[in-house]
């Protein structure tokens, strides 16, 4: 045997016993090959030595006898495919005491690896029921951990502590009790692809000024969080470079200490991540899921910044920031929370770039308290409670941003600040709500089909609201409170279904160079008792008059311009508004005063040039024929070319017989019968209620029962307020365009909800049924609707049931009728239906199921469409179409049916 190879055996000649024989008896850098047993003795080794289980791992035992089972003192000391067993879990298997001890394909149990002084390197080994820690580096020790498992202990797994270096790459650390890493001091480690799962506490804890870096990483299945930062601690960003040197200026610069790069953590047993006092944490590209609190909480003094991070579902907040922390996020993503996206409140600082929050089920941003938060580039999406609610002195600053879906406000601002620039709120229950003694500001922001009010300035609060668009709310555009002090300049509202600004009692707004077109309702309704300057606006397409001036209402309109609407101007008798160099143009009725008087307006008309009137809920069409019983023929023989309807026709061409004798008797002095004109129409959509309704107001003109037979046309939007007291006079107004002709009412039932007992939908029927009476010969009511609904509605007071005698039920067209429907369309348009064509229009209208969706003649229409779509396609393709190819729909043209 060489000199420098010595061999160690239980038995056996040429031999040493022991382990600790061999090493006294061999030489510097000797190669100690231990054959395979069991070697009760705690080794001592300070000189350059190396030992082997000769047989392979698992085949030697080192159990101490007391102490450490190892214990290296210098040199360079290797260990290969050795089992070390301690003598007792709470002490040391090995310890490292100075030199340099290599432990190679090693297994280590009932007590840990201990490096105080020296290095240590541990490769493809296992360390397993340890108490305290698995591993522990102190002292200014330095470790490299590679390929290893580290699990069972009863305490941590890794534990650096004082100014410890460590590199760890593709470890596991499981089954410990306490935490997976643990950084104290000084300490720093770099961590690659390594995982923590199964312990009892924290996956990482980082404390005081150590220094984590971790990449590619997995922590999961952890007791608590999968990163803490806590007791001064700071869990940051580090480069490499950065972990071998220059620490301490960086940290006097405020740097990150630890980073977590591309790491994964989930199913924590409380929150992903927590950051307290001092703690400076990034983490670039990694993800936060299925946590058992919050994502990330920034706490204390700690500073949190996050680059293209995910943290999805998880049961509590997104990220929340408390007391004095700050959180910097760009590029990220939070997403399905249980609670808020973000919470921020106390003194803490916020700002996030580039990312996007959705999915929330409480309020996807709730900021409170003295926060400074900043929205750059980011989108909110489908919050359950409001996308973004500013309350307290916080600070509120949002760029560029996109909110959409929220069940309540887009942004909804209390006492704070804020400002907003280029932001667009979509598809939320309301746009944006200002209530604060602070002057917010919107420039540049677009709230897009909001179900209620667009703007909402709450009582008392000022703010400017500079460009920008408000379209397709379900309310009002703009709702200025009482004594509100907006500034609104270069905004565009459109198509609001109530109307476009609303000036309430005491508000004093400027408005300047604001266009309001296409509102269901007024253009500028200013409430009882409110004031204001309106200049060069431009109002137009209104549903009702352009501009409403309340009791004692004193606004000042300057260079408005009045355009395409049936009437510009409604006011209470002793409205006070002012009028100075406005214009009308495109106006049917106008009172607007084009004067510049500068004092309350009087009854002045503009000379506006008449236009069409709009058509909508709430307008008149009017058909000036005249009267005249020649025309009765001609209107009966239009009725009864309709196709289908047969039960309808036939009690729309009764009463017209029986009022053509009323109207003789009336003639020769005799007392009519008793009749009520009012009707009820029930049927389900596109069954022809409102065509029969027009030809019922022309008959009746016919017979000169009424002056001119015209249709409005209203449903529930049209004729119940928005507010208290707003009821009454939208229901009259519209009662009174239908004077001399046809009031109908869609949808009528919506004026009685189902299960609401209190609704103003009540005051409305109250007010129809005052002016019936008022003017029972000079109107014709019909109210339309499903006809289980209407029954409810007929019910709902004692008057509408004494003047609603007569009900005519309009039944559903048969597939025949359908199909004639589509032979008129295409008969009106220059399309021939070939036999052929119209059996498989029977099949396909045969094959619709006739849902709640089902829209009747409707249906109809759209298949028609749909055919000279497909036709057109079809014949696109051919180089020279004849006039057969152009006009004659074949099967082919007919859609296939969606079941």
């Amino acid at each position: 045997m060489k000199r420098n190879a010595v061999r160690v055996a239980d038995r056996g000649w040429g031999t040493h016993r022991t382990v600790t024989a061999a090493v006294r008896a061999a030489d510097e850098g000797a190669v100690i090959h231990v054959q395979p047993g069991d070697y009760r003795e705690s080794v001592v080794l300070d000189r350059d030595i190396t030992l082997i289980a000769e047989k392979g791992p698992g085949t030697v035992r080192v159990v101490a006898a007391h102490g450490p089972a190892v214990t290296v003192r210098g040199g360079t000391c290797e260990l290969r495919d050795l089992t070390v067993t301690g003598v007792t879990d709470r002490e040391p298997a090995v310890l490292v005491r100075g030199g340099r001890a290599v432990l190679d394909h090693c297994a280590v149990s009932d007590g840990r690896v201990e490096i105080g002084r020296g290095s240590a390197e541990l490769r493809t080994c296992t360390v397993e029921n340890a108490e305290g820690s698995g591993v522990l580096v102190t002292g200014t020790a330095q470790v490299v951990v590679e390929d290893c498992v580290i699990r069972s202990t009863a305490g941590h797994g890794l534990t650096l502590s004082d100014a410890a270096r460590a590199e760890v790459r593709r470890t596991t650390v499981e089954r410990a009790t306490g935490c997976g890493i643990v950084l104290t001091g000084e300490s720093q480690g770099t961590f690659d692809a390594c995982t923590v799962r199964h312990v009892g506490d924290a996956g990482l804890l980082a404390q005081t000024r150590s220094r984590p870096l971790l990449r590619d990483c997995r922590l999961h299945d952890v007791g608590t969080q999968g990163v803490r930062a806590a007791d001064g601690a700071a869990a940051a960003v580090v480069t490499p470079a950065a972990v071998e040197g220059e620490h301490a200026a960086a940290a006097e610069r405020g740097a990150p200490r630890t980073r977590l790069e591309t790491c994964e953590i989930f199913r924590t047993g409380s929150e992903g991540v927590l950051a307290g006092d001092a703690a400076r944490l990034q983490m670039d590209d990694c993800q936060i899921r299925e946590t058992g609190g919050a994502g990330v909480i920034a706490a204390g003094t700690g500073r949190v910044e996050m680059d293209r991070v995910r943290v999805v579902d998880v049961p509590g907040t997104g990220l929340a920031v408390v007391e004095d922390a700050e959180l910097r996020v760009h590029g990220g993503t939070v997403a399905r929370t249980g609670a808020n996206g973000l919470h921020a409140t106390d003194r803490c600082t916020v700002r996030l770039t580039e990312c996007e929050i959705s999915t929330t089920a409480y309020t996807a941003l709730h900021i409170a308290g003295d926060v400074r938060a900043e929205l750059r580039c980011c989108t909110v999406r489908d919050s359950a409670q409001h996308a973004v609610h500013v309350e307290g002195a916080a600070d509120f600053t949002a760029e560029d941003t996109r909110i959409e879906g929220a069940r309540m406000a887009g942004v909804d601002v209390k006492d704070a600040d804020a400002v907003l620039r280029g932001v667009v709120v979509a598809d939320t229950e309301t746009g944006i709500r200002l209530d604060s003694r602070h002057r917010p500001l919107l420039a540049d922001c677009e709230v897009l089909r909001p179900a209620r009010t667009g703007v909402e300035i709450a009582a008392g609060t000022g703010a400017l609201l500079v460009g920008g668009r408000i379209e397709g709310s379900g309310s009002a555009g703009v709702f200025l409170d009482e004594r509100s002090e907006a500034w609104i300049e270069d905004l565009t509202v459109s198509d609001a279904q109530g109307s476009g600004l609303v000036i309430w009692a005491g508000a004093r707004p400027r408005v300047r160079s604001v266009t309001i077109a296409g509102t269901a309702k007024n253009g500028v309704y200013a409430g009882d008792g409110s004031e204001g300057l309106l200049e060069d606006c431009t109002i137009s397409a209104t549903g009702y008059p352009a501009v409403y001036v309340g009791s004692k209402a004193s606004p000042l309109l300057r260079r408005c311009l009045v355009r395409d609407t049936d009437e510009d101007l409604s006011r209470a008798d002793d409205a006070a508004a002012r009028f100075e160099q406005c214009r009308t143009s495109g106006v049917t009725a106008s009172t607007l005063p084009t004067a510049d008087a500068g004092a309350a307006a009087g009854p002045v008309h503009a000379a506006g040039t008449a236009g069409a009137p709009a058509t909508g809920p709430g307008t008149a069409v009017a058909v000036r024929e005249g009267t005249g019983e020649d025309r009765l023929p001609e209107l009966l023989a239009e009725l009864g070319d309709l196709v289908g309807l047969e039960s309808v026709k036939r009690e729309v061409e009764s009463m017209a017989k029986l009022m053509q004798l009323v109207k003789r008797r009336q003639e020769a002095g005799l007392q009519p019968p008793p009749l009520s004109r009012h009707l009820v129409f029930a049927g389900n959509p596109g069954t022809g209620k409102t065509t029969v309704a027009r030809l019922y107001g022309r008959l009746l003109a016919a017979l000169g029962l009424l002056t001119d037979g015209h249709l409005v046309e209203a449903d529930r939007g049209a004729l119940v307020g928005e507010y208290v007291g707003h009821t009454a006079p939208r229901t009259t107004a519209v009662f009174k365009r239908a004077l001399g002709g046809v009031l109908f009412i869609d949808e009528a039932y919506s004026l009685v909800p189902a299960g609401q007992s209190t609704d103003f939908g009540q005051e409305a029927i109250s007010t129809l049924v005052k002016l019936m009476e008022d003017h029972r010969d000079d109107v014709v009511v019909i109210a339309a609707g499903y006809p289980q609904d209407m029954e409810r509605l007929i019910d709902s007071n004692p008057g509408l049931a004494s003047r609603f005698t007569r009900t005519l039920r309009f039944d559903d067209y048969s597939s025949q009728d359908l199909v004639r429907i589509v032979e008129h369309q295409a008969a009106r348009h220059e399309y021939r239906i070939r036999d052929d064509t119209a059996a498989a229009l029977l099949d396909h209208f045969g094959s619709i199921a006739r849902t709640e969706r089902f829209g009747n003649g409707r249906t109809a229409r759209q298949v028609f469409q749909q055919m000279t779509e497909r036709h057109a396609m079809r014949v696109a393709d051919l180089s020279d179409p004849d006039a057969d190819d152009l006009t004659v729909l074949l099967p082919v043209d007919v859609p296939a049916t969606v079941t």
